[in-house]
């Protein structure tokens, strides 16, 4: 270490003395950040380059600090290569980037302090959005999300594009507590976990907490899918950054995380276990979404299927038809504001709801065809085109998705037995047929592999659920009675 730097620890404050960078330096690092700035984004350079100072140049190689050890490995992680192009372009001499932590800095001769940069408060901000007193912030946040990592987020997916209906209330009601929410409340749902089937809701309702959540620079909120989860805790890992990674994820108000059912890997589930844990006991709101109920998380560990449990679950059930015409009557408003001479009678609009029932996006993706193929072709929307245009959209109705829940409360019901005497140890014979016939239509009605029902049946091995499956198979086939029962059951069930 040269002589002109100098470093003393004391009580883990780093003193350092060192000479000041020359003013033919101190003007190639401005032209370099110049440069840095037109490279990344104005969002992305003030998130993290504005604070970086310049120490010296010296043997050929930049002396560069920031203030936090985080800021430090994020750089040298993501941006080391960036820094060293913008250097050359400068200075070809510069072959190298030292990056190191400041802490209590003493210098020789204090450099004059910097100008305050004006702001020219007439003008709006770029990328804000005013709708009313609410002021979100998509550039901002769009650009904060790249720069921690986040997933991508889409500026359609707010709070004022999501329509209510009797199947999410709760689930919107809940997102909406947590995004007003402000840091330093009480949290009352932690974690807030949402489950639906695809395409109806789950990823707009987690993208509108996002938005909503960073509209103000008081709390920080992170979105990410599981998929991009795993690539940020695997790069870490690779680039030994990984306590940077769990310091910037652990830092954050609100986690949020899409697509829970496809997080693989036990280590890395052992780490998102561990960061779940952390923010909860630390007071801040976790927001987690997955196709299924956490028990029905079987790839998961048993402790993250039981701290997921833990918060509030919260079903988003099938669009019915009067909310699938509400959502078709809100994209027919967003498409007409680029397209004002687009229109969608009402009989149409109509046909739809009733005929497109799967999901959300078929929704969107049938007012999309009919946008498409009026504006290219010239013609006004008609039944005859709607239902020439849809027609591979509508499918056939799918029978209902049925619970181990719901089969073992209908099952004990119809036997006058509890859904606890399904689950305990007792053999009587008023307790064992009923018990064997839950778990028969456990495997019959659901694609839930044996070990799985043995689980959700008080512990059972899988041998003891097969033995009850053949069981009641013999019997359905020489006893009219119990067949009768059983097809009951299952109408009930499908209902």
């Amino acid at each position: 270490m040269s002589t002109s730097r100098a470093t003393e620890y004391h009580s883990n404050v780093e003193l350092t003395e060192t000479s000041n960078p020359t003013i033919q330096d101190q003007e190639r690092w401005t032209r370099v950040k110049g440069r840095l700035r037109a490279d990344v984004g104005d969002d992305i350079f003030l998130s993290w380059f504005a604070r970086m100072d310049l120490e010296r140049i010296e043997e050929n190689t930049a002396f560069l600090s920031v203030p936090t050890r985080f800021l430090k490995s994020w750089i040298q992680s993501h941006y080391t290569e960036r820094m060293l192009a913008a250097w050359q372009a400068e200075q070809s001499e510069v072959m190298r980037i030292e990056l190191s932590v400041r802490g209590a800095v003493i210098r020789l001769n204090p450099p004059k302090p910097k100008p305050v940069e004006q702001v020219d408060l007439a003008r709006e901000p770029r990328g804000l959005k005013y709708d009313g007193d609410v002021r979100v912030a998509f550039a901002p946040v769009s650009a904060g999300h790249e720069a921690l990592g986040g997933s991508p987020l889409d500026q359609r997916l707010t709070f004022d594009t999501f329509v209510v209906g009797r199947s999410n209330t709760l689930a919107h009601a809940a997102a909406k507590q947590v995004a007003m929410a402000k840091r330093g409340d009480v949290v009352m749902f932690n974690p807030l976990y949402v489950h639906a089937g695809v395409g109806l809701g789950k990823t707009h309702l987690l993208q509108a907490i996002t938005w909503a959540g960073n509209s103000g620079a008081e709390r920080k909120v992170l979105y990410l899918t599981a998929e991009k989860f795993m690539y940020g805790f695997v790069s870490a890992l690779r680039t030994q950054t990984a306590l940077a990674f769990k310091e910037a994820l652990r830092g954050i108000d609100v986690l949020v995380i899409d697509d829970l059912q496809f997080l693989q890997g036990k280590s890395t589930q052992a780490e998102f276990c561990h960061t779940l844990n952390a923010l909860i006991d630390a007071g801040r709101q976790v927001v987690i979404a997955a196709d299924r109920p956490p028990t029905d998380l079987e790839s998961l560990d048993d402790r993250v299927r039981s701290r997921l449990a833990g918060g509030l679950v919260v079903e988003m059930g099938t669009l019915g038809e009067e909310l699938r015409l509400e959502i078709l009557k809100a994209r027919v408003t967003a498409a007409r504001s680029h397209h004002p001479s687009f229109d969608v009678p009402a009989p149409v609009l109509a046909f739809i709801a009733k005929a497109v029932t799967h999901n959300g996006r078929d929704l969107e993706g049938a007012i999309n065809r009919l946008l498409a193929h009026s504006k290219l072709t010239g013609q006004l929307v008609t039944m005859e085109m709607a239902e020439r245009e849809v027609r591979d959209l509508i499918r056939p109705q799918e029978p209902k998705r049925v619970k181990i829940e719901e089969i073992q409360r209908i099952v004990a019901r119809q036997y006058n037995v509890s859904r606890a005497d399904l689950l305990s140890s007792r053999r009587t014979a008023n307790v064992v047929r009923p018990r064997q016939v839950a778990m028969y239509l456990a495997k019959t009605l659901t694609l839930r592999s044996l070990p799985e029902i043995g689980r959700r049946f008080g512990g059972r091995d899988h041998t003891t659920v097969l033995h009850a499956v053949r069981k009641i198979e013999n019997l359905v086939g020489n006893d009219t009675a119990l067949a009768d029962e059983i097809e009951l059951l299952k109408r009930q069930l499908q209902e």
